[in-house]
């Protein structure tokens, strides 16, 4: 490995010879809080007031749920979380969530009270039922998946059905728990491989809308394997979007072929809901600990969602059982928490927010899992940034400073996950500023670069200070791309605050 020394001015500074490297950034952190919050927009938060008051909580990213999101309510909401971002100066990300491909009942003209023993069945393609309660699937192939003694599950789990037996358009099935169905309710079928495409044309529609609209994720409900995702990415390329892929595991296929999922997906979203119905429930924390240690190993972006403060759609106060979720969903270091109804349809989304920022804000602080120790690091490039990494643990009062134009750099940063560091990133693109607002412990901002690398420093080092950001005596380690000719350097710089 090629390597410099030089002396400039006040600090040291020594380049690594490699590829290039790219680095992005986030908004800036409130009070040190590395786990990011998601919120999904709905009835209770669609306002502008409302978004602003869930910025000002310290929401990083807004979920937009496709399965109940007209087109032109989208238009209108994109818009108003744009200008609320602009208006607060904030770093902030849109996220658009497909509906996938999921199986569910149709339209019943009443809700069916259903108890243990009764006769249950299912039809497709329009088939008369031949039972006194039945309801038709909204997928045709929904007969030839399934086999007889499989369970079916409807309603979130709520109701348990066992298949007696079945024909070509039709699957009877038997009662095994008590329950209310009602319209439109969701299908789980554990353990079995359902042949559904993984975009719907809804799917498309709502991606096209998205490309025009300049989302910053897109995820991919119900993904099941690697080339599921690779098929979303191909279609965002094709739409000229630069929109990041998220990958939601919701079954037990998408775990059986979970690091190849990783691989290929820009980011993991553990959608715990569907999840805890297709696994066993005393499996489920150990999936979720399994896969974000496997994320942060590989390099991606990780996001545990659902149920994370439940009660507090109808509650103003989270139950401490709730509170002690959320707290190991930090404590493992994953990137962001979701709130889904909480802030979408409950009674208080903001004070949701606020009760996230409080308590990622403060086990933060007292240290986390460590899976970072067994990162892969396997390029220079990722060694170089490495070294920049373990130099930040070393030094009391060290601030990590990256310049960046794609990303990448800013990304493993954060993948590495520095023990006391913020990241503060700067890129030139707006829309790589937005990606980085899933990043751990990242803050990002949006920099013109010059040509004079100590120019572009020079700003940057202004707008910490007047935000508050850094102060006299703090320890910069500054990574960024230099170029000496044909030669092209990543630099880790050390720099103390005057």
């Amino acid at each position: 490995m090629y390597i410099k020394m030089r002396q400039l001015g006040k600090f040291s500074s020594f380049y690594l010879s490699g590829r290039a490297c790219h680095s992005g950034a986030t908004r800036l952190e409130r009070k040190m809080r590395k786990t990011k919050i998601i919120c999904t927009l709905g009835p209770a938060s669609e306002t502008e007031e409302k978004i602003k008051g869930l910025l000002g909580a310290g929401a990083d990213i807004f979920r937009l749920n496709m399965s109940h999101a007209p087109h032109e309510w989208v238009r209108v909401v994109v818009k108003r979380i744009r200008a609320a971002a602009k208006a607060m100066k904030v770093n902030c990300g849109i996220l658009l969530d497909t509906q996938g491909p999921a199986i569910r009942t149709g339209n019943l003209p009443a809700k069916l009270n259903l108890k243990p023993g009764d006769i249950f069945e299912f039809t497709v393609g329009g088939a008369k039922s031949l039972e006194k309660y039945s309801v038709d699937v909204n997928y045709d192939g929904f007969v030839n998946d399934i086999h007889v003694g499989d369970t079916v599950l409807v309603d979130n789990g709520v109701l348990h059905m066992k298949v007696l037996e079945k024909d070509q358009r039709r699957v009877r099935c038997e009662v095994l728990t008590e329950g209310i169905l009602g319209s439109k309710r969701h299908i789980n079928l554990p353990g079995v491989k359902v042949n559904l495409p993984p975009l719907t044309e809804k799917d498309h529609a709502d991606i096209r809308l998205g490309a025009e609209l300049g989302v910053d994720f897109v995820a991919l409900s119900f993904c099941r394997e690697a080339t599921d995702i690779l098929e979303l990415k191909q279609v965002l390329e094709s739409l000229g979007s630069k929109a990041k892929t998220i990958a939601k595991i919701e079954d037990q296929n998408a775990v059986k072929f979970i690091k190849d999922i990783i691989y290929a997906a820009d980011a993991i979203m553990i959608a715990r809901g569907d999840l805890g119905i297709e696994c066993r429930m005393e499996e489920l924390p150990i999936i979720q600990r399994r896969i974000i240690k496997k994320c942060i190993q590989i390099g991606r972006p990780v996001i545990v969602a659902t149920h994370m403060l439940e009660s507090m759609i109808e509650n103003p106060v989270p139950t401490r059982a709730e509170i002690t979720d959320v707290a190991n969903a930090v404590f493992e270091e994953a990137d962001a928490v979701m709130l889904s109804g909480e802030t979408a349809t409950g009674k208080y989304p903001v004070t949701c927010v606020e009760v996230l920022n409080r308590v990622a804000r403060r086990i933060g602080l007292s240290g986390g899992a460590g899976y970072a120790a067994e990162a892969i690091v396997d390029t220079q490039r990722k060694k170089t940034i490495l070294a920049a990494v373990k130099l930040a643990n070393s030094l009391e009062n060290s601030k990590i400073v990256v310049f960046t134009r794609q990303g990448e750099m800013a990304d493993t940063v954060s993948r590495l996950r520095p023990t006391h560091s913020t990241i503060f990133a700067f890129a030139p693109a707006e829309e790589v500023v937005r990606h980085l607002s899933l990043n751990w412990c990242t803050q990002a901002l949006r920099l013109d670069f010059h040509t004079d690398p100590e120019e572009t420093f020079a700003e940057a080092e202004k707008e910490l200070l007047r935000r508050g950001a850094i102060s006299s005596g703090d320890k910069l380690i500054v990574l960024r791309e230099l170029y000496e000719g044909e030669e092209h350097f990543e630099s880790i710089q050390i720099r103390t605050v005057p």
